[in-house]
């Protein structure tokens, strides 16, 4: 976990980020992932996208069954009054949707299903 302290408007705010290895690499390259869990993955059922931050779902961009390719914009999330694009860490169909908008989600609970 790395914290770092960001200036908004002349207001700093502490955020806590946590650091993921990705098939023994870490991931730096600044935008916003989801993680897998691999027993999900090993049964085959898809790419689970978890939410990177506790905060308020604004607004899906998806419905269950649709295509997406890999960067799409799946949801926007709201935390600390800022709105997140969560994207899509792999291509394939929306299996299924945990969520809808104006629901509150902690770090890590899962959003929604890829295939």
């Amino acid at each position: 976990m790395k914290i770092y302290k960001i200036k908004v408007n002349g207001k700093v705010y502490e955020v806590e980020v946590e650091v993921f290895e990705k098939e023994g690499s870490i991931d730096n390259d600044n935008s916003v992932k989801s993680t897998s869990n691999s027993d999900y993955k090993c049964e085959n059922k898809g790419e689970l996208i978890k939410s990177p931050m506790q905060g308020n779902i604004v607004s899906l961009k998806v419905k269950k069954g649709d295509k997406v390719e890999k960067g799409h914009v799946l949801l926007i999330l709201e935390a600390m009054k800022m709105e997140n694009e969560i994207i899509s860490s792999v291509s394939g169909i929306v299996d299924d949707i945990f969520v809808s908008e104006g629901k509150s989600v902690n770090s890590e609970e899962v959003l929604l299903v890829i295939k």
